[in-house]
């Protein structure tokens, strides 16, 4: 049994998981000691709960954030991605040994493939510039201007900081840190960076109020390894940067004993006796960022390794800088608005809705008031009306829709999606202008992470073909195919909403359901046609009903409220215009004929009846394998977010811990509920 008096600690998410046992809440004692006591570091709150343990002679665990933390400050109550868990002190409290010390010291754990593992978490790091926080946008490149001369970079720190004051530093150890920066480098650039929590408003530095004429005051808040890459010199006291800068190969001059102080990496003010091993910024780096701390996936809940997390929290960084600034959203259902804060979350972003009273005007003169963007639901721009005139005021335009793993349910019944896209260049149904997918897929072979790409597409089909998972997950999982015949080709002919975007766009002469019937029947008169309807026409939301004598006068067999998963697996090939199905077919190895000009034609894995003429084959100049397409489509194309952490992640997160699992009630409110019944019946 553990137990811990903070309240706040006994809150983290997944404190089960980071610790491996389940951990109690007391405000008083129990009767019967638990086995171990644990709490926040070896901050003063935790003082009491270090004070029982050492009363009973029962072990003290103490908790921690690890190095590579969360998307925004802790301080603002972003859940921790990692931990340190330690039994024998804490990493930054230099007067006594820690788990983190103690397996510096010792031999025989640096593995080659321990070792390989974090030159590659380095790598990444430096890549995706990630910190312990990663909320704050780049450095602009010349806020250090320009290196003619040295340019040194101070850290300052929070005042009472416990890594300061159990670091055996104190307030005399930062004005001797910069006495010494200004004797070392007299004709360098002195520059001092705030701590974000100083930034924030939530405490004070050291050496506030203290600059002397000459040195340069940091106070914006950027991330850590954008302004470290600027310095010629790094002096720090005991804070994390110094380790970033280690990183990044600057010079790090210390003036108190922090975990990566004293093994022969960082010019030391002090010294710690203890630490008696020479290492290499490999071996540092492996045993305290891959050995020392716990990491977790929010989304599981699971415990995984740094990659995942590395992985994770570039992600999130990559969004939030993406999303950074105003939007007016033009063009979103009442309902829809959750979705679009949701896709554009930003800790610097602020959002306005327009739709009716001449909304497009409205949009853009608020986008341009505000330096904003415009953000339209595409199906609700069907030209380029909107864009253009963004185009002339010279603000940014971005089209949004549903992406391709969506949901348990259809998106006209109200559920909430788990994938949207957005298109800052056309958007992926519309064939007649290039879209971000388009360049994605274009380019895909030269992504630096290709290798890994496709290892993860790879993977992710297979999860899709084996759990038989499409973008709504609806239908029955039988399909009557006993009368079907084995000695004929069986072809299915998908339903489309035929007022759909990607219909209009797209069709490439072919208007709707009958008439694509009437093309496929007359090109291959002997086969045995398939035809399922589309779910939202088939639940009355959506328009391109067909009369089931004028289906059956062209097509054999006429499907209604069939998973699509399951449907795939009975039949040779599928004859489409534009639907998805076409897709989930290649998934499946199922022969694909297009007669429309879909996102996933022209690359040489579908038989296309289009015009050559068509200018979307010109454009579409790579030939693709399999894995190329589905990473492209599936895992850098669209937005994946979970309603239930209610941050960015990854698409296999949602295959496998919200699709499969369902945790997330992703329901209609009744409301909502009502409002869709009420207007299938208004169309019957």
């Amino acid at each position: 049994m553990l137990i811990t008096f903070s309240r706040t600690l006994s809150h983290i998410p997944h404190l089960e998981a980071f610790l491996g046992e389940r951990v109690q809440w007391r405000i008083l004692p129990p009767q019967t000691p638990p086995d171990a006591v644990v709490g926040w570091g070896h901050k003063p709150f935790a003082e009491r709960a270090r004070r029982y343990a050492a009363q009973k002679g029962i072990p003290y665990i103490a908790v921690e954030d690890g190095f590579l933390r969360s998307l925004e400050l802790g301080a603002r109550h972003a859940p921790p991605l990692s931990l340190v868990v330690d039994g024998s002190g804490i990493y930054y409290d230099a007067s006594a040994p820690s788990d983190l010390e103690n397996l510096l010291n010792s031999k025989g754990w640096e593995t080659p493939e321990l070792l390989a593992s974090a030159r590659q978490a380095m790598a990444d790091i430096r890549t995706f510039c990630l910190s312990k926080y990663n909320h704050a946008p780049a450095a602009r490149p010349d806020l250090l201007g320009r290196g003619d001369v040295p340019r040194v970079l101070i850290i300052d720190q929070s005042y009472g900081d416990s890594s300061v004051t159990l670091g055996q530093a104190g307030e005399e150890s930062f004005i001797r840190m910069l006495e010494e920066a200004r004797s070392r480098f007299p004709h360098g650039r002195i520059f001092v960076k705030t701590h974000p929590d100083t930034l924030a408003g939530f405490k004070r530095g050291y050496l506030d109020g203290r600059l002397p004429d000459g040195v340069t005051r940091i106070a914006c808040d950027v991330a850590p390894l954008s302004l470290l890459a600027q310095a010629d010199a790094v002096f720090c006291v005991t804070s994390q940067m110094g380790m970033e800068a280690l990183l990044l190969s600057k010079p790090v001059y210390c003036f108190g004993m922090p975990f990566y102080a004293g093994w022969g990496l960082t010019t030391d003010a002090l010294s710690c006796p203890r630490r008696v091993q020479r290492r290499t910024l490999e071996e540092l780096f492996a045993a305290a960022y891959l050995c020392y701390p716990r990491y977790i996936n929010p989304v599981s809940g699971e415990r995984c390794d740094i990659h995942n997390v590395i992985r994770r929290l570039a992600l999130q960084r990559e969004k939030n800088e993406a999303n950074r600034g105003p939007h007016a959203c033009f063009g979103f259902s009442g309902w829809k608005h959750p979705h679009a804060q949701a896709c554009l979350q930003s800790t610097g972003a602020s959002f306005r809705f327009f739709k009716h009273f001449d909304g497009q005007t409205r949009a853009l003169a608020w986008a341009v008031r505000h330096e904003g963007d415009v953000v339209a639901w595409a199906s609700k721009c069907p030209d380029d009306t909107l864009e253009r005139r963004c185009q002339e005021q010279g603000r940014p335009f971005a089209r949004m829709e549903d992406g391709f793993i969506r949901s348990v349910g259809l998106g006209s019944n109200f559920q909430l999606p788990y994938s949207l896209t957005i298109d800052r260049s056309g958007i992926y149904y519309d064939p007649s202008r290039p879209s971000d997918l388009e360049h994605i897929l274009n380019t895909i072979s030269r992504h630096p992470g290709h290798a890994e790409l496709c290892a993860r597409a790879r993977a992710l089909q297979q999860t899709l073909v084996h759990q038989r998972i499409t973008k709504y997950n609806v239908g029955e999982n039988h399909v009557p195919t006993a009368h079907w015949p084995k000695d004929r080709r069986i072809l299915l002919v998908p339903g489309q909403v035929e007022d759909d975007a990607s219909v209009r766009t797209g069709g490439c002469g072919i208007s709707g359901n009958l008439e694509l019937l009437r093309k496929v029947r007359e090109l291959h008169p002997d086969s045995f046609i398939v035809y399922k309807t589309h779910p939202d026409v088939e639940s009355g939301n959506r328009k391109g009903k067909i009369d089931k004598g004028e289906v059956l006068s062209l097509a054999n067999e006429m499907v209604r409220d069939v998973h699509m998963g399951v449907l795939l697996s009975c039949v040779d090939e599928v004859h489409t215009l534009t639907s998805l199905s076409g897709f989930e077919a290649l998934l499946r190895g199922v022969k694909v004929c297009t007669y429309g000009g879909p996102f996933y034609a022209g690359w040489g894995l579908t038989e296309d009846f289009a015009d050559p003429a068509s200018p979307f084959f010109a454009r579409r100049r790579a030939r693709l394998i399999l894995d190329e397409l589905v990473a492209g489509a599936l895992l850098l194309y669209p937005t994946y977010y979970d309603w239930l952490t209610r941050s960015f992640c990854l698409a296999e997160d949602v295959v496998h811990y919200r699709l499969l699992q369902h945790p997330v009630p992703a329901s209609r409110s009744l409301l909502a509920r009502l409002l869709s019944a009420a207007r299938a019946w208004l169309r019957m």
